[in-house]
């Protein structure tokens, strides 16, 4: 394992925030809803906070790992004046502490590129998810980001993302290990603006 720096993944949640309203158009266009329970996981978090400016969800949980993240999304969310619309709670890629059968939607982003620092634990998003509802667990810019919007922060992102730790992965490969984990659930593989499972239970 390498010594995590939250100082970086912070900086790319930073540098991220002019995507979050185009990402979270593809992510709205797949959940199809205004209301229900969102959950963001990881320590790449930030499309919540858009999601929750349009209104869409009725609830906001971002579960963060690894250990020390909490405090920076806590002061997004004081920043943005959602601390009390958005609940935060430090975690782990089983997400002990959020309840079984409870999340209509999920997002996971960075999920499969960061096997330094976690492991995707599918079963552990299968448990939260509620009937009918989706996770959406990969990464990219979304199929609805523009051009100039990735050419102005991709190079920056490319270079945070080695410092810690980034692989790429193939979509073959990603199949195989979905395969081997014995995911329940219908699972999808969306190509379009990344690499992204839709899990829907």
């Amino acid at each position: 394992m390498i010594p995590i720096d939250l100082n970086l993944i912070q900086e790319i949640d930073r540098l991220w925030k002019p995507v979050y309203p185009y990402l979270s158009q593809q992510i709205f266009e797949l959940y199809g809803r205004q209301d229900g329970n969102i959950l963001e996981i990881g320590p790449f978090c930030g499309v919540i906070f858009t999601l929750q400016q349009k209104n869409i969800g009725s609830s906001f949980l971002i579960a963060t790992f690894p250990p020390g993240m909490g405090n920076f999304f806590r002061e997004e969310a004081k920043n943005r004046k959602v601390q009390d619309k958005i609940k935060i709670i430090e975690t782990d890629p089983s997400l002990t502490g959020v309840e079984e059968n409870r999340i209509d939607l999920v997002i996971f982003r960075g999920a499969f590129f960061f096997p330094s620092l976690f492991k995707v634990n599918f079963p552990g998003i299968y448990r939260v998810l509620r009937t009918e509802g989706i996770a959406f667990i990969g990464g990219g810019f979304g199929k609805f980001t523009p051009d100039h919007v990735i050419k102005d922060i991709g190079k920056k992102s490319r270079d945070l993302n080695l410092q810690i730790g980034k692989v790429e992965i193939e979509e073959d490969e990603l199949r195989r290990d979905i395969q081997k984990s014995n995911v329940e659930g219908r699972i999808e593989i969306i190509s379009e603006g990344g690499l992204w499972v839709l899990m829907k239970k």
